[in-house]
């Protein structure tokens, strides 16, 4: 499987329970220990995940496009997206995210999330 089809495949994951608004299913993409850094403080763990997701308004959505992937190691890849969270209220809000993923057995998580606002 080719760096950006790993990459979609757990990015597939977190957009489809950001959309439901389902802050428990997007935590469940991430590692126990995954930094975490949204636009707030902060957070290592899933319930930091979840707790960030759970304070979103209610219709926000997010559309993502690979910029680069790097494989690191066997276990572990760079991938960098710029993000579009839409909201019903307000307008869209474009990011830039970087994300490592890391493998355990057969399934990749995101270890290291990080959000930067475009200048």
């Amino acid at each position: 499987m080719s760096d950006t089809a790993v990459l979609r495949g757990v990015l597939d994951r977190w957009k489809a329970a950001v959309d439901a608004h389902r802050p428990e299913a997007v935590a469940a993409c991430f590692t126990e220990d995954a930094v975490f850094q949204g636009l707030h403080p902060y957070s290592v763990g899933r319930p930091g995940v979840a707790a960030y997701y759970a304070s979103q308004p209610a219709g926000m959505t997010a559309d993502y496009r690979v910029l680069e992937t790097r494989r690191l190691t066997d276990g572990l890849l760079l991938g960098y997206l710029a993000v579009d969270f839409a909201f019903v209220d307000r307008p869209t809000l474009t990011v830039n995210l970087g994300v490592l993923l890391s493998r355990a057995g057969d399934g990749w998580s995101i270890a290291h999330y990080q959000v930067s606002l475009l200048p």
